[in-house]
């Protein structure tokens, strides 16, 4: 098959690349849709020191399963392939099992890829009505509907969010439709534009120090999470949601003079993310500035191509 293969550093394209054996319990899925995203960006600098096909964003159809109930459907999944035998996945933590694989970052062959395999229990079936170039962002959306189990949203209904890129226009759409205002802080103010009637604001300066009880961190840079820090007002939650591949220093006397309380979230439920997607609640569609083949892939991302693209969908 054809596939994305990232190695010794470097990416490239294969067009024999082996298509993966199917174990019990999982389901081979011909991709048709995938998703760049800042994590796969981070991948290829050195996080998590992963070999393989990459990608993790995707939206597909079951060509083989156990169960003749998902064959020929059309699905998106959950990321974390979990050994469900462990006391972790015992007590319904399946994303933090110590064994997990983890669908293009992590012992896991990826979505950039004609097939990949995910196990069946992770599968959620896309509504007619929610098209691949919407249910592709399932993953991050439901990554940004997380934040609402991990959290109580202040009473001030004042968040601030750090970051417009892809992630931090997700989490201020969430945010917005809990009833938010959100201050947005970022360098594209144009990109609110196709958000108008939200609650969302754009600010491009730095934020207020002291000023927000709930603050979101989406920047994915070190300068991004130290404005974070400072932004949170006293006794105030920060929620990070970047990852980067460069170390980043914390603030820890901010932390504990400020008594500020730190929650990382990760992934989220993505059976929560298509009724938005069908909804219309989350706009998606304007994010998406390019599409590319396999074929044309690697050399795009080896050049640099991917930078200032807020979102790139790629096509087996």
């Amino acid at each position: 098959m054809r596939a994305l293969v990232f190695e010794d550093g470097k990416l490239r394209f294969e067009a024999g690349y082996p298509v993966p054996g199917r174990p019990p319990g999982e389901a081979r899925i011909k991709v048709t849709c995938a998703g760049l995203c800042a994590t796969d960006l981070a991948i290829f600098n050195g996080y998590m020191d992963f070999a393989g096909v990459p990608g993790h964003e995707f939206v597909g159809v079951v060509v083989e399963a156990d169960g003749e109930s998902l064959t020929g459907k059309r699905v998106v999944g959950g990321i974390n392939a979990a050994c469900m035998k462990c006391e972790v996945c015992n007590r319904g933590d399946e994303t933090h099992c110590p064994d997990r694989t983890v669908l293009g970052i992590q012992g896991r062959d990826g979505a950039f890829a004609e097939y990949l395999l995910l196990p069946e229990r992770t599968l959620v079936p896309v509504p007619d009505e929610v098209p691949d170039e919407a249910a592709v962002f399932s993953e991050p959306i439901a990554a940004a509907l997380h934040i609402l189990d991990q959290v109580t949203l202040p009473d001030s209904k004042l968040v601030a969010v750090i970051g417009d890129g892809r992630l931090g226009l997700l989490v201020a759409q969430v945010m917005a439709n809990s009833g938010c205002t959100v201050d947005l802080y970022g360098r594209h103010p144009e990109r609110v534009k196709h958000l108008s009637g939200s609650e969302i604001k754009h600010h491009t300066g730095r934020p207020l120090q002291d000023r927000y009880d709930l603050v979101v961190e989406c920047s994915g840079s070190p300068d991004g999470l130290e404005a974070a820090y400072g932004a949170v007002r006293p006794l105030g939650t920060l929620v990070m949601k970047s990852t980067c591949a460069e170390p980043v220093a914390p603030n820890p006397w901010q932390v504990v003079v400020k008594e500020i309380n730190v929650v990382g979230s990760r992934c989220g439920d993505v059976n929560k993310a298509l009724p938005e997607l069908a909804a219309g609640r989350i706009k998606t569609g304007f994010m998406i500035e390019e599409v590319w083949t396999l074929a044309e892939a690697a050399d795009k991302l080896n050049s640099g191509a991917a930078t200032g693209k807020l979102k790139i969908l790629i096509k087996p």
